[in-house]
């Protein structure tokens, strides 16, 4: 049952342009994700970091992403058939405990001077691994947090916060890292699974599935891929997800664009990190409070189209400020097209098959930026970091040309009512 904590008051303005903020456990699901996301994000610069300091090398980056995207192919689909066979919020309970203690060694590695690329990206990869049943859990989990007809606006609330905690985040972890040390940045992830742990304990929410279960099985895996094979706005928006960041995916070359085109330090880098996260939660707050009209599939392809051309324009920026800018119109459109793909896909999806559904969407929406940073790192050791981006920018156009005209179930998409 939906718990509502707010008194009728001036709060109830709010409620009204944000009613997912009625339901308790919403409230305590989104302090804990918050706060989570903040350290996953601190860790990720320092690991970029601390990688191409250790090496000075373009293809460590490459390794980076490789130790990001292979445990997710490898994993997430035996993840959302457990979350589709278990209780969600027990499954919750131990990934948070168990990736708290990947990240509270990688810290202690750094503390003591023993890292070495290897057992950092080790360890990167287990993290990863973690996530591939974390990840559909708590997308699963969500529903079930608030009525229905406010999942719209739940998910642009969750937008918002994951994008205010990724601004968070790199900001601190930059300055953390030139004056604590990276060790410090680990440690401090580790504590940020911890306070979602808590908020999972606050909730009233049981985490039981809804409908038809069945055991983890190959059959189980095999019925989820039939689901999305048979959804067209379903697998088309993965696609779009896919292609869109494995050609447009930059953030792994910032070091890089700080260090030899920017020439900034670790201070500056992290606003570099933080700058498409403005931009993706302000248009986050556009999202939630203008609601179902903007839910559409022309606006999908519009904001991929946006996403694009801020890519473009960062690749032939050498101005920190204009890079800024260029990263924020990134973080725009990827917010916006992020919030309608989710509310396709869970709308469309029963929460007996949620699990699966969002294990196989987790191969696509992770797999995309982390091959897109493989291929990143490969090619800008071939022509440099600038072209790079801008060779991706272009790709994203034509790939939102393409799915826009091959599927025109897409572009005719609207919430439903």
């Amino acid at each position: 049952m939906i718990q509502y904590v707010f008194p009728d008051s001036i709060i109830m303005k709010i409620l009204q342009r944000y009613p997912a903020l009625g339901s308790r456990d919403y409230v305590l699901q989104w302090i804990g994700q918050f706060v989570s996301n903040a350290g996953t994000q601190m860790q990720n610069v320092a690991i970029n970091w601390q990688l191409y300091e250790m090496t000075g090398s373009p293809y460590v980056l490459a390794l980076v992403g490789a130790s990001r995207i292979i445990p997710v192919i490898l994993f997430s689909l035996i993840g959302g058939a457990l979350v589709d066979a278990h209780n969600r919020k027990k499954i919750l309970y131990v990934t948070q405990v168990s990736q708290a203690l990947v990240a509270l060694a990688q810290g202690i590695l750094t503390v003591t001077g023993t890292a070495h690329p290897a057992n950092l990206l080790a360890l990167n990869a287990i993290l990863i691994a973690i996530y591939s049943l974390d990840g559909p859990a708590r997308s699963a989990f969500l529903p079930s947090l608030v009525p229905r007809e406010h999942y719209g606006n739940a998910v642009s609330l969750n937008v918002i916060g994951y994008n205010i905690s990724t601004v968070a985040g790199p900001a601190i972890a930059g300055f953390l890292i030139a004056y604590s040390g990276i060790g410090s940045v680990y440690i401090l992830n580790a504590m940020s699974f911890l306070v979602l742990f808590f908020a999972l304990l606050g909730m009233r929410a049981h985490g039981r599935i809804e409908g038809e279960r069945k055991p983890a099985s190959f059959s189980a895996i095999v019925e989820g891929l039939q689901f999305v094979k048979s959804r067209t706005l379903i697998w088309s928006t993965m696609l779009l997800d896919f292609f869109s960041t494995l050609f447009a995916e930059a953030t792994i070359l910032l070091p890089i664009f700080a260090k030899d085109i920017l020439h900034i330090g670790p201070e500056l880098l992290g606003f570099l990190y933080a700058a498409p996260f403005v931009g993706a939660t302000l248009i986050g707050f556009v999202a939630a409070s203008t609601g179902k009209r903007l839910h559409t599939g022309n606006m999908l392809l519009a904001s991929v189209a946006v996403y694009a051309a801020g890519t473009l324009l960062f690749g032939i920026s050498t101005n920190y400020y204009l890079s800024l800018a260029a990263l924020v119109i990134v973080g725009a459109g990827d917010g916006m097209s992020s919030v309608i793909r989710n509310i396709i896909r869970q709308l469309s999806t029963p929460d007996y098959i949620r699990g699966r559904m969002t294990a196989i969407n987790q191969i696509f929406y992770t797999g995309g930026p982390r091959l897109g940073e493989v291929e990143a790192g490969l090619l800008a050791g071939l022509v440099g970091a600038p072209m790079t981006v801008v060779i991706g920018g272009i790709g994203t156009l034509l790939v939102v040309l393409v799915m826009g005209t091959a599927v025109p179930m897409l572009r005719k998409y609207k919430e439903p009512a």
